[in-house]
């Protein structure tokens, strides 16, 4: 049997499917990668040759919509899908959803499944406004006669569900199941000391870990920094991602002005996280919306309270008061204090922490994750 999974860019695939794929290979299953550029993550691609997958280049531009690229993109795909001939297709992310499921359908593929990991910013405002611009409808139009060709769809939240339901994106017949994110695997991120300076007391350190986008609350954090920085110089926020070509994109002209005026430590991209996560206390995400975020869920792991948005994807990870703190979206004030409660009260810390590993262990370890796919998907 054979398993083909298509995504917008290569690392990803290694870091939040990984696992998934190494189940369904365990079972015998061949397993085919597609995805764009593959000349530029060469460290990736070895490890995925290595691994004895067949992995596959195709043109696509991540964003964007360019007709006579994205026309190149879905015939290319179809073309793949008839010569290799997969049993089952698992496309994430916007276009591979869009043009490598409906290619699907037309190359006969049995199995195709959807994974809405996320909403991007074609749903941007959509829900608050229930307005769509040109544009919206037009994407949003892609993906109704996309998942109308699926035989499954999974969610990693149920807002996401809930939304594409009230904007007749998936048919009411087409099965829908919410899964836990994509998992964490606890044995790699195990639980790590508290930052302690020289007295033996925890460091008031604060992490995000994000692609530098405004919609994952990079300007509320940074400005929620600056009011605590006032009252405790001592505090310490770090981040850590890359300026994406997302038109939500940070600047890089504001991302060196932040670290010029010491807002932030800036540790750039990471390929291991691990190092970051534990030279904090405290593990923030301001994000607007989320499927379900694998940053928040690691930092869990190891064992560390969180601060996030009541927002679709971030609630679900928080019991608020006892492994953090919800505070609402775009609301620095709210920020700022669930963050100054942590330094006024710093034994949260450890148990608000030791919660986190709780929950983590309990619903999102990816051994869990996984096998509640494998068996949606019907893979044995």
């Amino acid at each position: 049997m054979k398993f083909l999974i298509f995504s917008n860019y290569l690392p990803h695939v290694l870091n939040f499917r990984g696992k998934l794929l190494e189940s369904i290979a365990s079972l015998g299953h061949d397993i085919h990668v597609v995805a764009p550029d593959l000349e530029q993550h060469p460290k990736d691609y070895r490890i995925l040759i290595n691994l004895g997958y067949h992995v596959h280049a195709i043109p696509m531009k991540r964003t964007g919509t360019n007709p006579v690229v994205d026309t190149k993109t879905f015939l290319y795909s179809y073309r793949l899908l008839k010569k290799i001939k997969p049993d089952y297709v698992l496309a994430y992310t916007i276009k591979p959803v869009i043009y490598g499921t409906i290619a699907a359908w037309l190359a006969g593929v049995p199995k195709r499944f959807v994974l809405i990991s996320g909403l991007g910013y074609t749903f941007q405002q959509v829900e608050e406004t229930n307005k769509r611009n040109v544009f919206q409808k037009f994407v949003h139009g892609l993906y109704q006669q996309a998942l109308a060709k699926a035989t499954k769809v999974f969610f990693q939240n149920p807002d996401d569900l809930n939304l594409f339901k009230s904007l007749d994106l998936i048919d009411p017949n087409t099965p829908a199941v919410i899964v836990n994110g994509s998992g964490v695997d606890v044995s790699d991120f195990e639980v790590a000391s508290l930052p302690i300076d020289n007295s033996g007391k925890v460091i008031p350190s604060f992490l995000l870990i994000a692609r530098l986008l405004k919609d994952k609350g990079i300007i509320e954090y940074v400005s929620a920094a600056k009011q605590i920085k006032q009252d405790y110089p001592n505090a310490q926020f770090h981040l850590v991602g890359s300026i994406d070509e997302n038109p939500a994109a940070i600047s890089q002209a504001q991302l060196d002005n932040w670290i010029a005026e010491g807002d932030i430590t800036y540790w750039g991209q990471l390929d291991d996280v691990r190092p970051a996560i534990k030279n904090c206390s405290v593990y923030v995400l301001p994000s607007y919306r989320e499927g379900t975020s694998r940053s928040v869920l690691e930092a869990m792991a190891m064992g560390r309270a969180i601060i996030t948005t009541d927002a679709p994807g971030c609630r679900e990870t928080v019991i608020s008061g006892e492994n953090g703190y919800l505070v609402p979206v775009k609301a620095v004030d709210e920020l700022a204090d669930a963050m100054r409660k942590f330094i006024e009260q710093p034994e949260h810390y450890k148990r608000m922490g030791a919660a986190s590993r709780r929950i983590v262990l309990d619903k999102y370890d990816v051994k869990k994750v996984n096998a509640h796919m494998l068996s949606e998907m019907n893979i044995s």
